[in-house]
């Protein structure tokens, strides 16, 4: 197997750069059926309305100089609700990359999809492929789809690459570079900025790992009504956050460029 490339170190290893804007914005996008219920229309609907947004979440965080977005589209915990609603998802999921590609690679917006993809129709992980071919070398947003993703099939994913890789590190003892170069999302910084909306406040199996140092903004919004105005609002939220890991604010004032 060959060596995945690694170009990030973990927030518990290194202090990384800290800006107004965030670098790396990862989305937990919930609400859709609340949304269509709300309204009396089935649950379909939502998700539909859904994909509209995630095209201006798109368009916006490039323009405002997001580096990497990272959408959380569909956990391996969600094969568990109806079947119908799951087949529209998967039809949806097909229509997007059949469609959006060509949009995403006019703005040089570049795509991976990653998670436990072998679990799709092959006509999917076949348009998956020619969608991360195609954006491959575009230099704009990095945007990343997890799919069929949880976070400890993550971690426990790459722990058994790296060992089958790299029997000797059993041995020797695993550490977190070892671990990091295997995970999902090597190309990427932790992110800077998490959002859910829809009302819940928890983590849901989305990037356990990589979350460790992420600032937490959850809003009610729905996902299918979160707009520009909405976006700002989080990263206004971001900007007030005052990033330590794991130093004092004594010390963040004396290192700041102002300070005498």
């Amino acid at each position: 197997m060959v060596k995945r490339l690694f170009t990030h170190r973990s927030s518990t290893q290194a202090i990384p750069e800290v800006g107004d804007i965030p670098r790396h914005v990862a989305i937990i996008m919930d609400g859709n059926g609340r949304w269509a219920n709300k309204r009396f229309l089935p649950r379909v609907a939502g998700h539909s309305q859904g994909l509209e947004v995630v095209r201006q979440v798109v368009k916006s965080c490039a323009e405002k100089g997001v580096e990497f977005l990272t959408l959380f589209a569909f956990s391996s915990e969600n094969w568990r609700r109806p079947p119908e609603e799951v087949g529209f998802l998967m039809k949806l999921f097909l229509t997007a990359l059949e469609k959006e590609i060509v949009r995403l690679d006019r703005n040089q917006v570049r795509l991976r999809v990653i998670g436990h993809l072998s679990a799709f129709d092959p006509v999917i992980q076949e348009k998956i492929k020619e969608a991360e071919i195609r954006t491959a070398g575009n230099t704009g947003l990095q945007l990343t789809i997890a799919a069929n993703y949880g976070g400890r099939w993550d971690l426990l994913n790459a722990v058994n690459q790296a060992l089958v890789a790299h029997p000797e590190w059993s041995q020797e003892g695993l550490t977190e570079d070892h671990i990091t170069q295997y995970l999902s999302m090597p190309f990427a910084p932790e992110p800077d900025l998490f959002i859910r909306t829809g009302g819940e406040q928890r983590m849901s199996n989305f990037l356990l790992w990589q979350l460790a140092y992420t600032e937490l903004y959850f809003t009610d919004t729905l996902w299918p009504d979160f707009d520009d105005q909405a976006l700002e609002q989080a990263f206004a939220w971001y900007r007030q956050r005052e990033r330590r890991f794991g130093r004092t604010s004594a010390q963040l004032e004396s290192d700041a460029p102002d300070s005498p």
